[in-house]
């Protein structure tokens, strides 16, 4: 768990709120400020800004960390927009970053009709999010096989103007010679742990999601939130709980 430093008394409570759920997002994540850095857009320097109310994350960046987490990024943009409606107000002189792209007293104030115009693209904005997350949950809805298995999962649709890729992965399950397979990898001896990417992590993604243990989206990157569904799955198989998915526990997986 993150030490954070106390945010300024005087800070909008609006701000507040947003900077609060970031701060807890990141910290249920496991990762450090460089480890998210490295699985986003943005720098380190930029994420402890965000952290420390010096700077109002954009929108990309807050989705960003929604699906680097595994959270439904709607409720998370919604406070960002209400959090930015405080800002100019919100952010104290002492509080301020320094660099000029982000220090709040050189911002000019919007005129009438650009804040007119802000306020249509936000509304545009969380329209556009809300639709596409109905979307992907009627697909989940109509793609699950009956066994509990969703055939896809889009771990956070990104508002404009910095979308994410769709995942190429999804979970296509069919038992073959008593084993279960997803559709992405047929390996039974790859070992996987946190750092590892690609089709046999959403292959083992698939397997312990048939088991009733959510690894969180179906991305095919070995995240915190994967290692933890593995270990959950390792004690209820009855093997060495070490979040390492070896021979042993893909033939579980696979039985």
């Amino acid at each position: 768990m993150s030490r954070w430093k106390a945010l300024p008394a005087e800070l909008d409570p609006r701000v507040r709120q947003l900077v609060v759920r970031l701060r807890r997002l990141k910290d249920h994540s496991g990762l450090n400020v460089r480890q998210l850095a490295a699985r986003t857009e943005y720098s380190p320097k930029s994420w402890e800004r965000y952290f420390g109310a010096r700077a109002l994350p954009p929108v990309p960046a807050v989705a960003a960390l929604a699906r680097v987490c595994g959270e439904d990024p709607t409720r998370l943009l919604a406070l960002r927009e209400v959090a930015a409606e405080a800002w100019t107000a919100a952010v104290p002189e002492s509080a301020a970053d320094p660099e000029p792209e982000i220090v709040l007293s050189e911002r000019p104030p919007l005129s009438p009709e650009r804040r007119v115009l802000r306020i249509a693209l936000v509304a545009g904005s969380v329209t556009l999010v809300l639709a596409v997350a109905s979307a992907v949950l009627v697909t989940v809805r109509l793609m699950d096989d009956g066994a509990g298995v969703t055939a896809r999962s889009s771990t956070a649709p990104l508002a404009a103007p910095a979308p994410a890729s769709p995942s190429p992965y999804a979970c296509r399950m069919e038992r073959v010679d008593g084993h279960w397979y997803a559709g992405n990898s047929r390996t039974q001896q790859e070992n996987l742990a946190v750092g590892s990417n690609g089709p046999a992590v959403a292959e083992a993604q698939c397997l312990l999601r048939r088991a009733g243990i959510s690894p969180g989206g179906i991305d095919g990157m070995f995240g915190p939130l994967t290692e933890h569904a593995v270990k959950a799955f390792q004690k209820q198989a009855g093997l060495a709980v070490d979040g390492v998915v070896g021979p042993h526990t893909w033939k579980a997986l696979r039985g």
